[in-house]
């Protein structure tokens, strides 16, 4: 069985001290120093979401002004493809339009000397005859 004895007592005031001591010394301290370490992780972590959710936002941010310039540009191209296209309408209307007047005014030409050239020979036909005749008789 256990004595309980003097000695017994000048052990566990013995062990108190350590304790305490040990505590004042070395418990508190790496406690202490835990606790700094989880408020300087957790105050990182905290950093680290609000810089993603920083960048986050930034990126959409960027696609939709992304977005937007795609729809301005592709409304410009098509703006100006329309305007074009108008342009190569007038420009091909009025060309066809001159390629008309010249035909007309040409076969107009043409068709005035075609009948200088008839009425010409038309004078000149009972003479020919005439010749053709003399050849043809001998």
């Amino acid at each position: 069985m256990i004595d309980l004895d003097s000695t017994f007592f000048i052990q566990f005031l013995n062990f108190i001290i350590t304790l305490v001591v040990l505590n004042f010394l070395l418990i508190r301290p790496i406690r202490d120093i835990i606790s700094r370490r989880n408020d300087a992780m957790s105050a990182m972590v905290d950093e680290a979401e609000n810089f993603t959710n920083s960048a986050e936002g930034k990126l959409k941010n960027y696609q939709k002004q992304l977005d937007e310039a795609r729809i301005a540009g592709t409304e410009k191209r098509n703006g100006l493809k329309d305007e074009g296209t108008a342009q190569e309408k007038g420009i091909l209307s009025a060309a066809g339009e001159q390629a008309s007047a010249t035909l007309k005014a040409e076969r107009e030409t043409v068709a005035g000397e075609v009948r200088t050239a008839m009425d010409g020979l038309k004078g000149q036909v009972d003479a020919l005859a005439g010749k053709a005749a003399d050849k043809v008789l001998g």
